[in-house]
C-alpha cells in the first residue's frame, strides 16, 4: 500500500465519500396484506366492484371502483386505487388512516 493511501498519513488525498446505504422506506400502515396499487384511475370508474376489508383493530381497506365524497357530496381525490379509511378517529389525515390507531390502542367492538 502506498503512503498516499494510508489513512494515518496526513498527506493522503481524501477520496470520494463511501456511498451511503439506502434508507428503506417505512412500510405503509394499510392492512394485513400488500396489494398492488393500479393508480387513481382505477379507483373512480374502473367498472370493478368496490370491496371493503375490515382490518382487525385497524382501518377499512377500500379497493376497486369507488368514489369518496365529503360531507357536502364533493369528491375527495384519494390519490390511489386502494385506500385505508380511519375508523378510530385519531388520524391527522382523516378520512385516511395514518396509523394512529396503534398509538391510541384502538380496539374494534
Amino acid at each position: 500500500m502506498s503512503a498516499a493511501h494510508r489513512p494515518e498519513d496526513a498527506r493522503a488525498v481524501p477520496g470520494p465519500a463511501p456511498a451511503a446505504e439506502p434508507v428503506p422506506e417505512p412500510a405503509p400502515v394499510t392492512g394485513p396484506a400488500s396489494v398492488p396499487d393500479p393508480g387513481p384511475a382505477a379507483a373512480a370508474g374502473s367498472g370493478a366492484a368496490a370491496s371493503i376489508t375490515v382490518c382487525p383493530d385497524g382501518p377499512l381497506l377500500v379497493r376497486g371502483g369507488y368514489e369518496l365524497l365529503d360531507g357536502d357530496d364533493r369528491p375527495i381525490d384519494p390519490g390511489r386505487a386502494t385506500v385505508a379509511l380511519c375508523r378510530c378517529g385519531a388520524s391527522s389525515i382523516k378520512p385516511f388512516c395514518d396509523g394512529s390507531h396503534k398509538r391510541a390502542r384502538f380496539r374494534a367492538r
